[in-house]
C-alpha cells in the first residue's frame, strides 16, 4: 500500500521499538571492558545473506589472535538501511549505548558531526602509514566541513543498469545494450511491457521506505544527467553554498519517476514502497528472471556469489550491464552516483584506541582486498585497484570501476539527510499519483526552506 499518514504512524512505531531493541543490543555501553571493542554494523534484512557477517567473524578471529587478552563483541543490526540511521544515532546518543566503532554511510559523516556523535581520526591516521594508500576521493567523502577525518572508507561503488539478456532477446531487443538517451530507456521499458508480459520492465527505487536508494541509485541517477549538472552540482550551489530550488532540472528527473510508475513500467507500487524493495529485486525478481532492466548498484552480485544464500552462478551469462546514458545523450553520455561507507569511532566510544586498531587490521591490504570482492566494492585503496586479483575476481567490476570517470558525489553537508527525506517524498507523490510533477516539485521546494533555514537559491 503507498504510505498514507496511517502508515507513517505505523512506521514511526517501529521505528522507535527497533531503536528501543538497538539500546538494549548494546548491553551496558561501550566503556564495561577496556579488552572489549564492540562493533556495530549494517545486518542484512535476508537471513541468508552473511557477506558482512562472514567477513567480520574473520578479521575479529585475526584481531583476537594478533592482540592476545582483546576480545571483539559484534553487535549488528538488521533493518533496512533508513531504520538503521535511526537505530544508530540513538545508539551514538549516549556513552551507555555507543559501540566502540561504527559503520557509517558516508551520505550521514557531516550530520553526526554536527550533533557531536563522531571522534576526528586524524591523530589515528597521521600514525597510520597504510592511510597514504587510499585515493584522494574516498578521503574526502569522509572528511567533516571543518577538515578533519572522521571515517575510514572500506570502498566506493558506482551504478548502472543491469538488464536480463533472456527478456530482451524475447522483446526484440538487440543486445549488448547501451541505451544513449532516457527515451532510450523507457523505450525498451515499453517494448518488454508489450512483449514479455508478466515480468516487470523496470525498476527504478522510490519513496520514503526505500531511503536512500531510491534518492541515489532512483533520482540522483537522473538529476546528475541533466543538462543541469554541466554547470555544476544540480542539488547545491557551492558558491552561494545554498540548496538548489525552481529547478527544471529538478522537475525533468521527477516526470521520469511518474512515466514509469504512472505507465506501469515500475514494479506494482505496493511492491515498490516495501521496505525491503532492495531484497526482492535481489533475491527475487532479477534471478527468477521477473525484471527486464533495473537502475541499480555495482554491488549486487555480493548476494549471488557462493555461500550467500542466494546462489546464482549464472549471473554474468544472464545479465547484461550498461550505463545509465544522459538525459538527452549529451556529453558525456553517461552518469554514475558514488557513495560508499566509512567505519567511524563515536565521540563517546569507551575504547577508542583499541577500536582504531580494529580498524587497521580490517583495512589491511588483504583484508581490504577481501572485501571488496566479498561485497562486490570499488576498491579505494590503489594497491588493491592495481592488484590483477581484484580486477579479474568477479565479472562487472572493470565495468563498475571504469563508471568512477564519470561519477558523483552527493553534496553530504549536515542538511543533505532531510533534502533527501524531501527527495523521497516528492518521488513518492508521483509514484502513487497523489501529485503531479509541478506540485510535488513544489512541495520539495517549500520543504527545502524547511529543512535548510531558508539556505535556498533558485536555478
Amino acid at each position: 500500500m503507498p504510505v498514507r499518514p496511517t502508515a507513517a504512524l505505523f512506521l514511526t512505531s517501529v521505528l522507535v521499538a527497533t531503536a528501543a531493541t538497538a539500546l538494549t543490543a548494546c548491553g551496558n555501553g561501550s566503556g564495561s571492558s577496556p579488552d572489549t571493542v564492540k562493533v556495530s554494523f549494517k545486518q542484512s534484512t535476508d537471513n541468508s545473506i552473511h557477506v558482512m557477517d562472514d567477513y567480520l567473524e574473520g578479521v575479529k578471529e585475526e584481531f583476537e589472535k594478533s592482540h592476545p587478552g582483546k576480545k571483539v563483541d559484534l553487535v549488528p543490526i538488521k533493518a533496512p538501511d533508513s531504520e538503521y540511521y535511526t537505530k544508530l544515532q540513538q545508539m551514538l546518543r549516549s556513552p551507555k549505548t555507543a559501540p566502540d566503532l561504527v559503520y557509517e554511510d558516508t551520505f550521514l559523516i557531516n550530520s553526526d558531526i554536527t550533533s557531536g556523535y563522531l571522534k576526528p581520526l586524524d591523530a589515528y591516521l597521521a600514525q597510520w602509514p597504510d592511510w597514504g594508500r587510499f585515493i584522494d576521493t574516498a578521503k574526502t567523502a569522509a572528511r567533516g566541513q571543518d577538515g578533519r577525518t572522521y571515517g575510514v572508507p572500506d570502498g566506493t561503488d558506482t551504478r548502472g543498469l543491469w538488464y536480463d539478456k533472456g527478456i530482451f532477446a524475447k522483446a526484440g531487443i538487440p543486445t549488448p545494450w547501451q541505451p544513449k538517451t532516457w527515451d532510450d530507456v523507457l523505450d525498451a521499458a515499453r517494448a518488454i511491457k508489450r512483449k514479455v508480459p508478466g515480468v516487470t520492465p523496470l525498476n527504478v527505487y522510490t519513496g520514503k521506505p526505500a531511503g536512500e536508494a531510491a534518492t541515489m541509485q532512483g533520482f540522483e541517477m537522473l538529476l546528475y544527467g541533466t543538462d543541469a549538472a554541466a554547470h555544476g552540482d544540480p542539488l547545491y550551489d557551492e558558491k552561494t553554498k545554498k540548496w538548489i530550488a525552481g529547478s527544471d532540472a529538478f522537475k525533468d528527473a521527477l516526470a521520469f519517476v511518474e512515466t514509469v510508475y504512472k505507465d506501469k513500467l515500475g514494479p506494482d507500487v505496493s511492491t515498490a514502497l516495501d521496505p525491503n524493495i532492495q531484497t526482492i529485486v535481489r533475491g527475487d525478481l532479477l534471478p527468477k528472471g521477473k525484471l527486464g532492466i533495473d537502475l541499480d548498484g555495482s554491488w549486487l552480485p555480493q548476494d549471488w556469489l557462493p555461500g550467500s544464500g542466494h546462489e546464482w552462478p549464472e549471473w554474468p551469462d544472464r545479465l547484461g550491464l550498461a550505463a545509465m546514458p544522459t538525459q538527452h545523450g549529451q556529453a558525456p553520455g553517461k552518469v554514475s552516483m558514488s557513495g560508499g561507507w566509512t567505519w567511524a569511532i563515536p565521540a563517546k566510544a569507551g575504547n577508542p584506541d583499541l577500536a582504531f586498531e580494529f580498524i587497521k587490521t580490517m583495512q589491511s591490504k588483504a583484508n581490504a582486498r577481501k572485501w571488496y570482492v566479498a561485497n562486490s566494492g570499488i576498491a579505494v585503496r590503489e594497491d588493491v585497484a592495481a592488484d590483477p586479483s581484484y580486477v579479474t575476481a568477479q565479472p562487472g567490476t572493470k565495468f563498475f570501476t571504469d563508471l568512477v570517470s564519470v561519477t558523483h558525489y552527493r553534496p553530504a553537508y549536515p542538511a543533505y539527510p532531510k533534502v533527501s527525506t524531501a527527495i523521497q517524498e516528492a518521488m513518492e507523490a508521483v509514484t502513487t499519483g497523489d501529485l503531479s510533477v509541478d506540485k510535488a516539485a513544489a512541495e520539495y521546494d517549500s520543504a527545502l526552506k524547511d529543512v535548510t533555514d531558508n539556505q535556498v537559491t533558485a536555478r
